[in-house]
């Protein structure tokens, strides 16, 4: 199977326009990562990082997994993926909701397009709504000392502009890369978050590691049987008669 895998890889890389698509998408990852560790002007970055250390869970924890650990290190790329992934499924919603969306939806190329730019409008206006939140949790944790307003207006401002550079680099991706490009986001964002929870693991005792990997392989078998199941229902056909 390695073998295999190895070859169709080596195969791959030998058609120039494969060879191409994966380079460029590998630049884009690579500025995508580099963006989750610019810091965001004006945010006090360790006063945030020993809130993260100490062990964030909920909400925030689940935000900074998908912004691929660019919250906690309070970064420009912060936001990650998430305003623009709501947007999507807000406009989904509202497409069965309102008849002129449903009808962009179905008159093809043209009306995807305009739903498209909807999207990226909407995720603007959720990019800027997020990015006041933000601002509140930084105040929390004293991270934002002398806050005033044109403060306040450049961390909204770069967190914005990183989030809109994400959709971008996502579309990048779909358009002239490998895959879907929100899709690999998402991977990259989740897998760079791996190795230090698997750190965090081991610090545990054992008895709390053995529960956690019994629970994720219990998971992982009912995802699969859900997805691989199947329900096979006798179909009847009515004979034809010819004569």
């Amino acid at each position: 199977m390695d073998n295999k895998l190895w070859q169709s890889l080596v195969n791959a890389w030998k058609i120039p326009e494969l060879r191409a698509k994966l380079l460029f998408t590998a630049g884009m990852i690579a500025i995508y990562r580099f963006g989750c560790w610019v810091p965001t002007p004006g945010v006090d970055v360790d006063a945030l990082q020993d809130f993260f250390e100490t062990g964030s869970t909920g909400v925030v924890g689940l935000l900074n997994l998908f912004s691929g650990g660019a919250l906690s290190q309070v970064a420009v790329f912060a936001l990650g993926i998430m305003p623009y992934i709501t947007a999507s499924i807000i406009m989904q919603l509202l497409t069965v909701v309102i008849p002129k969306l449903e009808e962009l939806a179905k008159e093809g190329e043209q009306g995807q397009k305009q739903i498209t730019k909807y999207t990226r409008w909407l995720t603007v206006g959720l990019s800027i709504v997020q990015s006041f939140g933000y601002i509140v949790l930084f105040r929390q944790y004293n991270a934002l000392p002398d806050l005033n307003w044109w403060r306040a207006a450049l961390i909204v401002s770069s967190l914005v502009a990183g989030a809109v550079i994400v959709m971008w680099l996502g579309e990048l991706i779909t358009a002239r890369g490998i895959g879907n490009g929100m899709s690999i986001m998402i991977f990259i964002s989740i897998v760079s978050s791996i190795p230090g929870g698997a750190a965090q693991l081991f610090t545990l005792s054992l008895v709390a590691i053995v529960g956690f990997m019994v629970i994720a392989l219990a998971v992982v078998v009912g995802v699969i049987s859900i997805t691989t199941g199947e329900r096979r229902i006798p179909v009847q056909y009515a004979k034809r008669v010819v004569g």
